[in-house]
């Protein structure tokens, strides 16, 4: 499918380079507003895991069978805990470094104050 939209485009950038421009401008901001989040689970031996992700359901149903992270596939099953507000890539990657740098008592205790529920054991 992405080698034929390439191709497409190519042949569209040959004939029209102003819709070829136009093509490029509507990927680009697709792709920037493709709604990626950053998620915390807690897994069954009570560490936490922090992602990102633009598919959230594909990505739970993948660590549910072991698929989605080499981190969670030994430690089914895992819960998920919280999930941040769409935004861009670019700013999610950069939010879950933040999360990972985190200790993990200032991790639960944001997830204490956000979440009412949030209990300490698996």
């Amino acid at each position: 499918m992405v080698k034929v939209l390439r191709r497409m485009i190519l042949s569209v950038a040959i004939y029209s380079p102003l819709l070829y421009e136009f093509i490029l401008m509507q990927l680009k901001d697709k792709q920037r507003h493709q709604g990626w989040m950053v998620y915390i689970l807690r897994c069954s031996d009570g560490s936490l895991y922090t992602g990102v992700t633009n598919g959230l359901e594909k990505r739970l149903k993948g660590h549910g069978r072991g698929t989605a992270s080499k981190y969670t596939r030994s430690r089914r099953p895992v819960t998920l805990l919280a999930t941040s507000v769409e935004m861009n890539k670019g700013e999610a990657l950069r939010l879950e470094i933040k999360i990972k740098k985190m200790p993990k008592a200032k991790k639960v205790a944001c997830l204490k104050s956000s979440r009412l529920g949030y209990e300490d054991s698996p």
